[in-house]
């Protein structure tokens, strides 16, 4: 086998044409050049240097290895400015998982952030339940995840990044529309589209069923949030979604939210990663980027008003 510490050392040596040349170039000394140069030339079983005189010349065989030697070494100095690239965030991968509803009316506004200070870092974007994206870190497909924390995981780390308020949405005309305050078990009886299995809205709302001793009256499980939206606006039913994705609707009045015995649902929103896995360059540039929105803490105000502040952000920048 080659030993490539000789064979860096021949490569300046011939490009020098000169061991002492090639002594300074390696911060070694002439002689270590010599040793060198002899136990490659033992190992290949032939002369690569001439010497005539001072200066030292190349034979046939020593002008070929010297042609590939500079393949080897000119690539060298391309890994290395690779690394550079990559350890100063001009190069790289940034990959993230979230869930369906978070990717349509969160993630856009984060990344445009995101992207806004690292312009050459390309990003990775899955989408999948709260509980398929936990699995993802711990498979190695994402490296960072935006999700409702429904269960802890031994080897998942979470930080608090949101509260969002699940509400319930109807069709205005609903018969229960009217009504301020409408019981748990008059909600199970009406025909209910639910987020699918998995999902953190989904594991939230069946905890309140089940903390009641309810069953409720399910029709329709998606994980498409707009087709939800519409088959509510279409009367088909009710159901559970996070605020921040109805707000429009509810603001148009094509939606309307019904009040259940002045309770709130709250789901919890974290960041999450694997605790013992160092995260790459650009995991942790997003992670900084994100604590920047509150001054280095962790926010934990509703994903509407995060995008009202990097909104005013972007506004800032574009003034300026």
């Amino acid at each position: 086998m080659l030993n490539f510490n000789q064979l860096r050392i021949f490569y300046h040596a011939a490009k020098n044409l000169n061991f002492t040349a090639a002594a300074k170039d390696l911060f070694i000394t002439q002689p270590a050049v010599t040793a060198q140069i002899k136990l490659l030339e033992e190992h290949c079983e032939m002369k690569l240097f001439r010497k005539k005189g001072r200066g030292v010349h190349l034979t046939d065989e020593g002008r070929t290895l010297f042609e590939y030697t500079k393949h080897v070494f000119d690539y060298e100095k391309e890994i290395e400015f690779v690394i550079e690239e990559m350890q100063e965030l001009k190069r790289g991968v940034l990959r993230l998982g979230t869930t369906k509803t978070y990717a349509r009316y969160f993630m856009p506004f984060l990344l445009t952030r995101f992207h806004q200070a690292y312009s050459d870092i390309r990003i990775s974007l899955d989408e999948g339940s709260s509980q398929s994206m936990v699995q993802s870190l711990v498979d190695f497909k994402n490296e960072v995840v935006i999700i409702a924390k429904i269960v802890s995981h031994p080897d998942v780390q979470f930080l608090p990044l949101s509260r969002e308020e699940i509400v319930v949405i109807a069709h205005p005309d609903h018969p229960l529309a009217a009504r301020p305050d409408i019981s748990v078990e008059e909600l199970a009886r009406e025909r209910i589209i639910m987020k699918e299995g998995g999902s953190g809205t989904r594991h939230l709302v069946d905890r309140m069923f089940a903390r009641n001793n309810i069953t409720p009256n399910i029709v329709m499980e998606t994980s498409n949030t707009e087709f939800i939206k519409m088959e509510v606006q279409r009367g088909e039913g009710i159901a559970f979604l996070v605020e921040s994705a109805v707000l429009m609707e509810l603001e148009n009045g094509l939606l309307t939210s019904l009040s259940i015995d002045d309770r709130t649902l709250f789901l919890d929103v974290s960041i999450a990663y694997l605790k013992d896995q160092q995260l790459s360059p650009p995991a942790r540039a997003f992670l900084e980027n994100l604590s920047d929105l509150n001054g280095g803490d962790m926010p934990a105000m509703g994903i509407g008003a995060l995008m009202a502040k990097i909104r005013g952000q972007q506004k800032e920048m574009t003034a300026s």
